[in-house]
């Protein structure tokens, strides 16, 4: 009981001596206050001003992030007391406040400029992944991704807040620091698998080296993407099933992404037989360039003899086709084909296939039936 009385007592006491000090403050230095008052509530009117020209552009620059807009919200975030400690930091030692006071109003200071300056911060990043992503993400199941971002963002700034908050105020901070270390490294080493999932999943968000609907190629995968998930992503095999990949093994493979392509280029092999005169060989590339120009969105590249084949005069057909839908680039290269079809078929030039012709001969080396005799 006599300590709590004695506590009690010094509490009153240093109270009553800090107010006496604060009156003979006031008293002495009314002039000097006054002065620092109107330079604070100045400073603090330029700070609302700010604040209000962020409140003003988000209005105006309202839709998908962007950087003018970005930082138009990182200025709307300036919060008051920030603006009022930051105010009396700046005029309080210019009208001589004794030193209780300036500690006082540099700890608040402190305080507040610390949150202040992880609030901003978090505003900037949290815009800058939106600003990746893009408003077309809003209904994938990427928008998880984008809000665990947002919360170990949150928490890994307000804890920094927090232990830059104790340092200054004289609280030491080194075990703390030691045990947030040891314990995000243990956390990590267990959860390494969900972690390295979830990192290749932002990557997809920041790189975005496929989308939603995408069809794309992995080794021998082919299909389209159905879904972009915090672990895996699902793809729908042209051949039917749904395959199910994780986004860390995904990311490590080579990735064909066909709806990123302007065109399709195609690859046409035929061979004629060899009775087909030189001169028609010749006017063979001239002949199907006019088959390939003929057909809407296709573009002839070249066309030419590329070999003499076992039972053939070997060509090659090279074009594009202008097209992103597969469908419409199926169609284009079946209506080609037809095309040179027809047009060999009515020019008379017949195509080649596999035949093998057998010779038999007399012991003297002369033909024999089944072939005709020789005339003479």
């Amino acid at each position: 009981m006599t300590n709590h009385s004695e506590a009690a007592q010094n509490l009153s006491q240093k109270s009553v001596a800090l107010a006496t000090q604060a009156s003979d403050w006031v008293s002495g230095n009314s002039v000097d206050i006054v002065i620092a008052a109107g330079i604070g509530v100045a400073i603090a009117l330029v700070l609302l001003a700010v604040r209000a020209l962020g409140c003003k552009l988000i209005g105006r620059l309202g839709g998908e992030p962007h950087w003018p807009l970005i930082f138009a919200r990182v200025l709307a975030k300036t919060n008051l007391f920030f603006i009022v400690m930051a105010s009396a930091e700046l005029v309080a030692e210019h009208a001589a406040t004794p030193a209780p006071f300036l500690r006082l109003i540099h700890v608040l200071f402190v305080i507040a400029a610390v949150f202040q300056a992880a609030v901003w911060v978090r505003t900037l990043v949290l815009g800058y992944v939106q600003h990746r992503v893009g408003a077309d993400e809003d209904h994938s199941t990427l928008g998880s991704a984008i809000g665990i971002v947002r919360l170990l963002v949150t928490v890994a700034l307000f804890a920094i807040a927090i232990v830059l908050i104790l340092d200054n105020v004289g609280v030491n901070v080194t075990g703390l620091i030691a045990g947030l270390g040891i314990g995000g490294i243990a956390i990590g080493l267990a959860a390494q698998g969900i972690f390295s999932d979830l990192f290749a999943a932002l990557a997809i968000i920041f790189d975005k080296p496929f989308r939603r609907g995408d069809t794309i190629k992995i080794d021998t995968l082919q299909g389209k993407v159905e879904d972009i998930g915090l672990k895996t992503t699902r793809i729908r095999a042209v051949s039917g099933e749904q395959v199910i990949v994780s986004n860390a093994k995904l990311l490590e493979q080579q990735i064909r992404n066909f709806a990123r392509l302007d065109r399709r280029r195609f690859l046409l092999p035929f061979g004629l037989v060899y009775q087909t005169p030189p001169e028609t060989c010749a006017a063979i590339p001239d002949m199907v360039r006019r088959l390939v120009e003929a057909q809407d969105k296709a573009g002839f590249v070249r066309c030419g003899m590329t070999a003499f084949g076992a039972s053939s005069l070997d060509f090659e057909l090279q074009f594009d086709v202008h097209a992103t839908d597969f469908e419409q680039a199926f169609a284009a290269r079946s209506a080609i084909c037809m095309a040179i079809l027809k047009a060999f078929d009515e020019a008379g030039i017949a195509f080649a296939y596999p035949t093998q012709t057998s010779f038999t001969a007399g012991p003297d080396g002369t033909l024999i039936m089944p072939y005709p005799e020789e005339k003479e």
